[in-house]
């Protein structure tokens, strides 16, 4: 409770209501008012959250913070949230990357700003709905609703083709999320009637059953990761979403496939999962591999870090089903660092836009002698992005790539590729448009990055430098929650 009020509402709520209040203030006479708006509600937002992780008990597994009022009482459905160890970290990095992506959009969006902040802010409770929801009315309904801001965003403020981008996200998105549904139906007609996402959690179910429901949760969070072959909305959406919405696309709505693997598909079914974990393996390695050669052969700057965003997501879904510590550990820390990570360099792609409009690698060049403290950031994400040591990039995918060769040395062989894919597109991309001679003109007149851009970059590069030096804080808290899950995972249901 904070002044009288539970902690995980105040986290959903405070964003939306003071969202609400953004869209109140008109107009774009009223724009400086909107800005300073937003980034208050995005503030305490994100205050409100840190007691979750100060009170937050690492010991237990039950699920805490737990709010539970009746809401639809004909159909036994609850207004019922609550966090574990796995959902928490989500919840943080939510709400750590919404003020960021306030205070980078600042100048940079000129027409209807209140509507584009409010839209961030409201994504943001709704997100923190999704991550803490433990009844399945409540969980679909925060998933359907995050789509809508996220889906105004990419198509009222994107590029060129915006509109066939905005909807493409949106019909995949869409067609895999009412096979959920179909899947909440069926196992509320099975338990007797419960929404309750922890007693499916327990239900006694036959492997075709088992199998099916897997299929119908896979088709849903498979698009979200995205997973080969459903990954080709994501390119198109990064290259036509404005910065913020490539930023927040990248560092959370990605993170709710492998969420709901984590919250859903295995616990519910674990004997499908075990069925089929051969298949998910393979299809985890297509996109580590495959998806790390398209990345080599972009020319858009945006293209290529959305294309190392399945690559890398890859390593999520491919430590989910190697059903060790190691792995489940390393998905979950791997989320949370990609968040970092792939967030700053859309960020530091939305730096250059500004200032030239352009997204092509080829129009750049010789950055570095106009934009010195930008060439350093841009240069650390970079790194981590292609797996540095002592960066959270590398944690995570040395986690899974450990617990891989517990499994099968060339799950571990083919997985760790990606070091060299990563860093070869990564690092390729950094060469061609930081270092060299000055191209043109375009790049002479750059100037270095503001005050607000150094601030924004700057809080990334400690999150980044801090997890992959001490990932211990962020460990501690997933520990005894995957554990759980790993126990549960391994007992049969039929």
């Amino acid at each position: 409770m904070l002044l009288g009020f539970p902690l995980l509402s105040l986290a959903i709520w405070l964003p939306i209501l003071f969202g609400i209040l953004v869209l109140t203030t008109g107009g774009d006479r009223n724009a400086p008012l909107a800005r300073w708006l937003a980034l208050a509600g995005a503030l305490l937002g994100f205050l409100v959250t840190l007691p979750l992780y100060a009170k937050f008990d690492i010991s237990i597994v039950e699920m805490q913070f737990v709010e539970m009022r009746p809401w639809i009482e004909r159909f036994n459905a609850h207004y019922h949230l609550g966090v574990d160890g796995i959902s928490l970290l989500f919840i943080l990095l939510n709400s750590f990357m919404t003020p960021l992506v306030v205070i980078a959009s600042w100048r940079v969006i000129e027409s209807r700003v209140a509507q584009y902040m409010a839209a961030f802010l409201i994504m943001s409770g709704l997100l923190n709905g999704v991550f803490s929801s433990l009844d399945a009315v409540l969980f679909y309904l925060f998933f359907e609703a995050m789509l809508i801001p996220m889906f105004l965003i990419i198509g009222i403020w994107g590029g060129p083709d915006r509109v066939y981008a905005a909807v493409k996200f949106f019909l995949y998105t869409l067609l895999g999320s009412l096979l959920m549904l179909v899947a909440f139906i069926y196992l509320y007609d099975v338990s007797g009637g419960s929404f309750e996402i922890l007693d499916y959690h327990d239900l006694r179910l036959s492997l075709t059953e088992q199998i099916l429901i897997f299929i119908a949760f896979l088709l849903s969070f498979a698009v979200k990761v995205p997973m080969w072959p459903v990954h080709t909305w994501l390119p198109d959406a990064h290259v036509e979403a404005p910065t913020g919405g490539s930023v927040i696309l990248a560092a959370i709505l990605l993170k709710i496939g492998g969420y709901g693997f984590m919250r859903f598909s295995l616990p519910i079914t674990p004997d499908a999962s075990h069925y089929l974990a051969g298949f998910m393996i393979a299809l985890s390695l297509i996109a580590v591999v495959y998806i790390g050669l398209v990345a080599l052969v972009q020319a858009d700057m945006k293209k290529l870090i959305a294309y190392s965003s399945v690559s890398h997501m890859g390593f999520v879904t491919l430590g989910i089903f190697i059903f060790n510590a190691y792995g489940a550990e390393g998905a979950l820390v791997q989320m949370v660092s990609h968040g970092f990570i792939s967030g700053a360099l859309f960020l530091c792609v939305g730096v250059l836009y500004d200032r030239m409009h352009t997204r092509m690698i080829a129009d750049y060049g010789g950055v570095v002698n106009k934009m010195p403290v930008f060439a350093s950031l841009f240069m650390l994400f970079a790194m981590a992005n292609s797996g540095l040591p002592a960066t959270s990039g590398f944690v995570g995918e040395f986690m899974v790539i450990m617990g891989s060769l517990k499994v099968n040395c060339w799950y571990a062989a083919l997985a760790a590729t990606t070091l060299v894919f990563g860093a070869a597109y990564t690092l390729w991309m950094y060469k061609r448009v930081i270092f060299g001679a000055v191209a043109n003109s375009h790049v002479e007149a750059l100037s270095d990055i503001t005050l607000r851009e150094a601030l924004v970059l700057g809080l990334l590069a400690l999150a980044v430098l801090g997890m992959g030096v001490y990932p211990k804080p962020f460990t501690d808290v997933m520990h005894a929650s995957v554990n759980n899950l790993l126990t549960h995972v391994a007992q049969s249901k039929l």
